[in-house]
């Protein structure tokens, strides 16, 4: 009922002055370290991994003998020319006219012949490997190679051909692996890149996003590729490519995470908003991991020790260990042990998740109870951390109602959706008011709904809308027809890749390029053939998740409603439990998963001899702590779960009903601080559904919540106390946003928009003064049409002279 109270005052003293049942949330010390403490992983999030890894996971470890022959038909085709020396020796013209030949000869008739120089093109592309001496003279003539090819007009060219040999296997294969090269290191830029590399690439991005492809940006064209393998048109493709080509070309085109603050940054500007209160990306890289909750075993451990410490009871001595508020309350001497075991959290008993307190911690036993320390001012209770790491965030709607509350309760009335009148108000709503305005924070969305709003109530005052033809407004142009068929086959190669699904004989088959011809029939070569296909569905992961984080995150800035089309396919086509599908593994064992085998990597295959592989080469090599694909894609797809609950009631219900509570609290033991900056995220939006017992056995985590995530100043997700009164009516509300969001495309897209406003020509001269085009046999049957519609039909010239 003081809730005004804590308003005007610092973040930090509102939440320590929010108690219940005895245990306060305010548990902001750091938390006590496990007797088995996992390492911090020491991972830099980013758009990719480094360029070496994203060309070696192009490859599966069954194309091993492909790269032999790329080379020897490069060499049988070269000699042809009447040449002995090497392609590093030839001058840049000579090197400019062989490519032209081979441009030639992509257009023989001859498929045989074709391939042969596609397989040419590709050996060049793969940085003419067998004339390298160290992987990095492979990665620098592949560099120099692609923009030459690019300059001399090859992925035109293959785009063309691309369609011709869409029904061969070998041939499709090898165009999309050239074309992947090509968009890869175009795309990466370097500190030696020469002046004409720069503007190559400016010029390649360019066409890659706009409209020179029949019509339609390059990535449409992969999107109906991933549609009709998964429709079984096409099952042929080699998904794995297909995918990694098209989250290459979106992040392209579009531009990755840090292009997006630079664009919001410059939204805001454009916009007249106030700057960003901080550099997203700079807060989460500067973030320290969390103490992850303890094992299974530890849980054990724990109970163990105290059984042992209840039977010495009477021998220990009373000792006082005020480390936390979370071991004062699990040792308050005024509770019956008994009772306590049995309000346990049952998920807490599960393997894996957290126990709140450190085994040292419960050994203390305290006997007689300590007598009350004196009181103390309260800025001396607890000791604050110097600084948390976001600012905190207040929206207007958030204003609007604290002050529709207010007025409630001490005047009787409301004044809508007035923010300045505060007469009548007591002096600490004046403060709280104060406090909340310094932190409101307008997005960019919330001026996109609002202009929306302007434009559908007023069409013909405010005219016609100037969009501009950004790269995400022309994708989003493109893939609206078959906006939901993208979205539906991008779920089901991620549910086929998931390691959590089961095989089925009936779903779609995402391993027709990296199973080999002949199966294995020595166990080395089955373990070696597991590894491959592991990594496989890894890499379609890690492509899908960049892919689907891309795009929201490009619409949702391009503007608001492209996104919320986005995030409801996705919601529909049950991407939510889906993605907690996912988590519902032993995430540690995914994210420390080594399937790879360094030996066969490239570059690193084709320049060094191949040692005998044995089962102990085949795990040498890596000594990492983690997978950085793995960790990237659960990371991604956190931040995917995020974007679509976000503000969304009915969504965050799902997360309740689908019991993501359990699943999202194993995350947190991965130890890396941005994987569990957005398992925080979504474990606080629920938080105040899941029940006072539960928030009561896991102050651990409220603590990590309150340390790591936003603060939103009027927001009771801690306590709860005010818990949000609507039913969980999923369909009202989706239905309501989808009408919003077809008002939009109707009017920004739709053709006929405005067809009910069109001006009437009242003129009679000018209406048929106007030439009617007629087709070219109107003049054999229009007698037959003035018998028809003319004279043969009654019409009562008089009643146009009575007034209607």
């Amino acid at each position: 009922m003081f809730e005004h109270l804590f308003v005007g005052v610092r973040t930090s003293e509102w939440l320590s002055s929010v108690c219940y049942s005895n245990i306060c949330i305010c548990v902001f010390c750091s938390c006590s370290q496990s007797s088995m403490e996992s390492p911090n992983l020491e991972f830099e999030y980013g758009d990719t991994d480094t360029l070496t890894a994203e060309l070696s996971e192009l490859y599966s470890y069954t194309e091993e003998p492909e790269f032999a022959l790329n080379r020897d038909y490069f060499e049988e085709d070269f000699k042809s020319h009447g040449t002995d020396r090497r392609w590093i020796e030839l001058s840049v013209e000579e090197q400019k006219a062989y490519v032209m030949q081979l441009l030639d000869a992509l257009e023989v008739t001859d498929r045989d012949k074709r391939l042969k120089v596609a397989r040419a093109i590709l050996y060049l592309a793969q940085g003419v490997f067998d004339e390298c001496d160290t992987e990095m003279d492979v990665l620098h003539w592949s560099r120099y190679n692609v923009f030459l090819l690019y300059d001399m007009g090859i992925f035109t060219a293959l785009l063309e051909l691309l369609s011709m040999e869409i029904e061969y296997v070998d041939t499709f294969i090898f165009l999309l692996t050239i074309m992947y090269l090509i968009v890869e290191t175009i795309r990466v830029q370097t500190e030696d890149d020469r002046p004409e590399w720069v503007a190559a690439r400016e010029t390649f991005k360019n066409e890659l996003g706009s409209l020179l492809y029949n019509g339609e940006p390059f990535a449409l064209l992969l999107f109906t590729m991933v549609t009709k393998f998964c429709s079984m048109n096409a099952p042929h493709f080699p998904m794995k490519k297909v995918l990694l080509l098209l989250w290459k070309t979106i992040l392209f085109t579009l531009g990755g995470f840090e292009e997006l603050q630079e664009m919001k940054v410059r939204g805001r500007e454009h916009l007249s908003l106030p700057p960003l209160p901080e550099d997203s990306i700079k807060v989460v890289r500067a973030m320290r991991a969390a103490s992850p909750p303890a094992s299974a075993m530890e849980l054990i451990e724990q109970q163990q020790q105290q059984k042992r410490g209840r039977r010495s009871r009477r021998v220990q001595p009373p000792l006082v260990k005020q480390d936390s508020l979370d071991t004062y309350n699990e040792r308050d001497p005024f509770k019956n042990d008994d009772v306590r075991d049995e309000e346990e959290d049952p998920e807490d008993t599960d393997g894996g998740i957290e126990g709140e307190v450190d085994p040292l911690d419960r050994d203390v036993i305290i006997q007689p109870p300590p007598p009350p320390p004196p009181l103390r001012p309260p800025s001396e209770r607890v000791n604050f951390p110097k600084g948390l790491p976001w600012a905190p965030k207040v929206r207007e709607k958030d204003i609007e109602h604290f002050l529709e509350t207010s007025r409630n309760k001490f005047i009787g009335f409301t004044l809508g959706n007035d923010t300045e009148t505060l007469v009548g108000l007591p002096r600490p709503i004046h403060e709280s008011v104060k406090t909340l305005k310094q932190h409101k924070y307008v997005s960019i969305a919330e001026v996109q709904i609002k202009r929306e709003e302007e434009l559908q109530q007023c069409p013909l005052t405010l005219g016609e809308e100037e969009v501009e033809e950004t790269p995400a407004e022309i994708l989003y142009l493109g893939m609206l027809p078959n906006l939901s068929q993208y979205v539906i086959a991008l779920l089901k190669l991620l549910l086929a890749a998931a390691p959590t699904s089961k095989a089925k004989t009936d779903s779609i088959n995402i391993l027709a390029d990296v199973l080999p011809e002949e199966m294995p029939i020595t166990v080395l070569q089955s373990m070696k053939l597991g590894i491959d296909v592991n990594r496989h569905k890894e890499i379609i992961v890690k492509a899908i998740s960049a892919l689907l984080l891309l795009l929201l995150k490009h619409f949702k800035l391009n503007h608001i409603y492209q996104f919320e089309i986005v995030s409801q396919h996705l919601v529909f086509a049950n991407c939510i439990p889906l993605i907690l599908k996912f988590f519902n593994q032993n995430i540690m064992s995914y994210i420390s998963a080594k399937n790879s085998i360094c030996v066969l990597d490239f570059p690193h295959c084709v320049v060094h001899e191949m040692p005998e592989l044995t089962a102990e080469s085949l795990e040498a090599g890596d000594s990492n702590q983690f997978c950085w694909r793995n960790l990237f894609s659960c990371i991604n797809l956190l931040r995917i779960l995020n974007k679509l609950t976000k503000w969304k009631h009915s969504r965050t219900m799902m997360l309740v009903v689908f019991k993501s509570a359990p699943i999202l609290k194993r995350a947190l033991k991965v130890k890396q601080a941005m994987m569990q900056l957005y398992v925080l995220k979504l474990l606080k939006i629920q938080t105040k559904y899941l029940g006072r017992q539960w928030r009561k056995s896991n102050m651990k985590t409220m603590s990590a919540i309150y340390q790591k995530v936003r603060h939103r100043l009027n927001d009771d997700w801690a306590y709860g106390n005010d818990i949000d009164a609507r039913p969980w009516d999923f369909q009202a509300e989706e239905c309501a946003l989808r009408e919003s969001i077809e008002k939009f495309n109707s009017r920004r897209y739709d053709k006929n928009k405005n067809g009910d406003f069109t001006p009437v020509d009242n003129c009679l001269q000018s209406v048929l003064g106007q030439r009617v085009e007629l087709p070219e046999d109107f003049h054999y049957s229009y007698e037959m049409w003035l018998e028809r519609e003319v004279f043969s039909q009654s019409i009562q010239w008089e009643g146009l002279l009575q007034n209607p």
